[in-house]
């Protein structure tokens, strides 16, 4: 039986659902995929930094690592360095990277940390890659193969381009339509599914799966069906965002080897380095700060780092930010991806890793009739419930655990009403033992124990020493787990390149090749 799929929005969510769709059903005849993407609306493209995760989604489409990098002015990501936000003043940031702590399985790193390093950084014992990317040092030489790595990674991108890039490659490799057209209205079929979606110049695409990657207006899922939008601002009270591009200095500048996420007075800024370019942005609450406020905290930041002529020319972009979620994400006949389905604030960068977690349940639990697609749909909203519940209670870890109290926006987003009751009660656990498995019971979680430990003991978080105590925190095996990362590091300093240069590496290397 053919089953035709028809996905409603490009940019980065919708091509690159409809590239994981199609990598899988490439091969047979009896699945199509459609995209249809309106001329009249621009995609936001803000989602610049993605999770380890996406090297296995590329690799399964199909897309080189090296021309990856070249068109998308991508570099590595290591994860992200949050600056001032335990307390503020000199000195005060801790890392949360991709790799996992050193003997996590066979020991308890916390309770190693507390008994013999607790002078030193939880992510400095825990494993090596803080230092590595203070360095900027690259997480891999240029004789590795494409997608591995001596350290785990992900990815900055320019979303542009890389939805450019996924288009390019479904449309020419993988047998999608595209369709350049607005939708102007939807039919419903006797069962209350959509049965087709009427395009201004190409008339009624029909379709047995509709994917809603719209954005925002969430045009089918919202606007067509009314699936009611949960707001989530109560716990998430950041509801704009001042995004701009920033040029290098130089053309060698340093390009950073994680994310870097400032606290400010209202807020928090990004800054993620590519190839070509920096991307700025302060994310802040405007019942706390007005635009002009915004704009003048973003220029302060800047001004470390560009020079008075270059900032005049910069011209930040302003994004209105609704924090929450749609009730359920899958109705009838129709899915959503990427923020149709909803949003929360870029903190962690979960974006782009919810339209791959999306897209690979749809594939994975792809429905071969009407029937299964009510078993489907109803185990799809389940888990991302779940999913979204656990995202606003991790970000909402990195702000519920700070001392700052010097603005109205600290006090207020530090206030315990503000912190799910699921997130106070962990809290109350982690007092008495460190974050385990046990604590996030599903089999693929967003966040796993040990990125929570690396943003509690990050922020000062205590735990009970009597853990230190139990033989299965197993002390002496961390011990000489931690002296091998040690002598591993200074290897690792000295053979890997920085960012910049393995970059240059690939893109040099690549050119000579054509």
């Amino acid at each position: 039986m053919n089953k035709d799929i028809v996905i409603v929005g490009g940019g980065t969510a919708g091509w690159l659902t409809a590239g994981i769709l199609a990598a899988e059903f490439k091969a047979t005849e009896a699945v199509s995929i459609t995209l249809i993407e309106s001329p009249e609306v621009s995609t936001i493209g803000v989602g610049e930094g993605t999770w380890p995760t996406m090297r296995t989604t590329l690799k399964r489409i199909g897309i080189s690592e090296t021309d990856f990098l070249r068109r998308c002015s991508a570099s590595f990501k290591q994860g992200s360095k949050f600056v001032d936000w335990r307390a503020g003043g000199s000195n005060d940031y801790y890392y949360h990277p991709f790799t996992l702590p050193t003997a996590s399985a066979e020991s308890d790193i916390h309770a190693v940390w507390c008994a013999h390093f607790s002078g030193q950084r939880f992510a400095d014992v825990a494993g090596m890659q803080a230092q590595v990317c203070e360095h900027n040092s690259a997480p891999k030489t240029m004789v590795m193969p494409e997608y591995a790595g001596a350290l785990n990674y992900g990815y900055h991108l320019d979303a542009g381009k890389f939805a450019e890039l996924l288009q390019e490659y479904c449309t020419e490799n993988l047998n999608v339509r595209h369709i350049r057209d607005h939708v102007e209205r939807i039919e419903s079929a006797e069962n209350n599914d959509i049965a087709a979606v009427v395009t201004r110049q190409h008339g009624a695409i029909a379709g047995d799966l509709f994917i809603d990657c719209t954005g925002s207006r969430s045009l089918l899922l919202g606007d067509h069906y009314q699936i009611p939008f949960v707001d989530c601002s109560q716990y998430s009270i950041n509801d704009r965002a001042m995004a701009v591009q920033v040029p290098y200095a130089e053309d060698n500048a340093p390009v950073a080897s994680a994310t870097i996420a400032t606290a400010q007075e209202s807020g928090w800024t990004w800054d993620i380095g590519l190839t070509t370019r920096r991307g700025v942005g302060y994310v802040y609450s405007s019942a706390h700060s007005t635009e002009a406020q915004a704009q003048t905290q973003l220029r302060q930041y800047l001004r470390n780092s560009v020079s008075a002529s270059v900032l005049d020319t910069l011209s930040p972009r302003v994004l209105t930010i609704s924090p929450g979620h749609r009730q359920k994400f899958w109705h009838h006949n129709c899915v959503a991806v990427g923020m149709s389905a909803g949003f929360i604030e870029p903190l962690e960068a979960s974006a782009l890793a919810l339209v791959e977690l999306s897209a690979n349940m749809i594939r994975d639990e792809f429905p071969q009739s009407r029937e299964t697609m009510e078993i489907v749909s109803q185990r799809f909203n389940a888990v991302f419930n779940y999913r979204w519940q656990r995202i606003i209670e991790f970000l909402k870890l990195h702000y519920v655990l700070s001392e700052r109290r010097d603005t109205e926006y600290w006090r207020d987003v530090t206030a315990r009403e503000t912190c799910p009751v699921a997130l106070q009660e962990l809290l109350l656990l982690w007092r008495d033992r460190s974050p385990t498995v046990r604590d996030f019971l599903h089999a693929e979680e967003l966040f796993p124990a040990a990125s929570y430990a690396f943003v509690l003991y990050g922020m000062g978080f205590e735990t009970s020493s009597m853990n230190q105590q139990r033989s299965s925190a197993n002390i002496e095996y961390g011990l000489t787990a931690v002296s091998e990362v040690g002598k591993k590091l200074d290897r690792h300093l000295s053979g890997l390149p920085s960012n910049r240069e393995l970059l240059t590496a690939i893109s040099e290397h690549r050119l000579s090749k054509i």
